[in-house]
């Protein structure tokens, strides 16, 4: 079968369900099948199945984003191999990876699928955030990727949904939900590599690492992102099922209400980008994020009870879904030539407190689990005081509220 080259300005010639935007729908609704089940199974699974403590998911979560590290490596495959393949490549890693997790619980089994998996997740997040900006007009891309945000969403809610009503009423097992969510992504991301012919951005990138100094602040907020989104994706749902005692069904349902809450949110958070811009909507982000993780160490400190965990928990990831402004506040002071390079190097920036701190944490945990909250409320507000620095228009050679002192350097 002979591979169809098409040009992202004649792509509207296409059908609907063969345009770029199609293929990023069903890329954001795919990815989250194996994911979601694979995160709403995971904290049940490795202390029921696999009998881990907090030191060792800690571990688990570091093995998880050593990819995300490695992220820049995205450069060099895509010398060889075109952006759009190696998203789908990814995501049929990611399935058969989390497909076959279950058959192995133990923790060095645990810690080599995670890997695998990880591997198939991070590079094709790192693919698709650099598709995404160069496919996405700059004037629709805060509504489109809000759109795009809840498609996501709606997929996961379907998947918990399944879990929620057939779990106890089927006696389903680990290995079964597994393989079947794993499967049915690397089947959708197979379907989709026949399926769509290669589209051709206007724009060559730039197949080597780049650092410019006027991404600083991008890669700064990029960083304290990573690091503090760790704290909440490994020890929020573990202070779930080891504080609360949630069983399969009650943890995958709370995921469900903060999916339906967050599809309904995301398109509006995706226009109020768009209107309100990306310095305040950021600012709102990080000053609600500092209040939730003082909350959370507050619930170990003065024995809150689990509703307002809940709450918190669906509040914490509504917070998280303003962080599309961080995306788009990069399309809007980069060069088109650097969206793919740059998109890997912050990947890997985002991840590098991903590596160390779930571990480091794990054992801070055993200690004072608040402390590990307060810790992240801390981060919440550094990532406040950059947000301040973005313009109000951000653009190439206003990329902060200081650039208009300074000449622009040319990297």
């Amino acid at each position: 079968m002979m591979t169809q080259f098409v040009r992202l300005a004649d792509a509207n010639t296409l059908p609907l369900w063969r345009r770029p935007v199609a293929l990023l729908f069903l890329m954001a609704m795919a990815m989250p099948v194996a994911f979601a089940t694979w995160s709403a199974l995971l904290n049940n699974f490795v202390i029921e199945v696999a009998q881990f403590d907090g030191s060792d998911i800690g571990w688990l979560h570091t093995v998880r984003e050593i990819p995300g590290l490695l992220a820049v490596g995205v450069i060099a495959v895509i010398i060889f191999m075109r952006e759009q393949v190696l998203a789908l490549v990814s995501l049929i890693l990611l399935g058969v990876a989390t497909a076959f997790t279950a058959h192995f619980p133990t923790l060095g089994g645990l810690l080599t699928l995670t890997m695998l998996s990880s591997i198939g997740f991070h590079y094709y997040e790192t693919v698709n955030q650099s598709l995404q900006l160069q496919w996405l007009p700059k004037d629709r891309a805060p509504q489109m990727l809000g759109w795009l945000l809840a498609a996501g969403s709606g997929a996961t809610l379907l998947v918990y949904l399944l879990i929620v009503l057939t779990w106890e009423s089927l006696g389903l097992s680990y290995q079964t939900v597994y393989m079947l969510a794993g499967g049915f992504t690397a089947f959708v991301a197979l379907i989709a590599f026949f399926a769509y012919p290669q589209f051709e951005a206007p724009n060559p990138q730039i197949k080597k690492m780049i650092l410019r100094r006027r991404y600083t602040l991008y890669y700064l907020l990029q960083f304290m992102s990573g690091a503090r989104r760790q704290i909440f994706v490994v020890f929020a749902a573990f202070m779930m099922v080891e504080k609360f005692g949630l069983g399969v069904h009650e943890v995958t349902a709370l995921f469900m209400i903060n999916l339906v809450i967050n599809m309904l949110a995301a398109p509006f958070i995706g226009r109020a980008v768009h209107v309100f811009g990306e310095r305040r909507t950021l600012m709102l982000e990080y000053f609600g994020l500092t209040l939730v993780f003082l909350a959370y160490g507050g619930i170990y400190m003065f024995g809150w009870g689990v509703i307002l965990a809940a709450v918190l928990y669906v509040v914490d990831h509504i917070l998280y879904s303003f962080a599309l402004a961080l995306k788009t506040y990069f399309q809007k002071i980069a060069d088109p030539a650097d969206i793919a390079p740059t998109a890997a190097v912050a990947f890997s920036i985002n991840h590098i407190a991903a590596v160390f701190l779930p571990a480091a944490l794990g054992y801070l945990w055993l200690v004072s689990p608040a402390a590990v909250f307060f810790l992240a409320a801390g981060m919440a507000c550094v990532s406040f005081l950059l947000a301040l620095m973005i313009p109000r228009h951000p653009e190439p050679g206003n990329e902060t509220i200081f650039s208009r002192f300074v000449a622009a350097p040319a990297e």
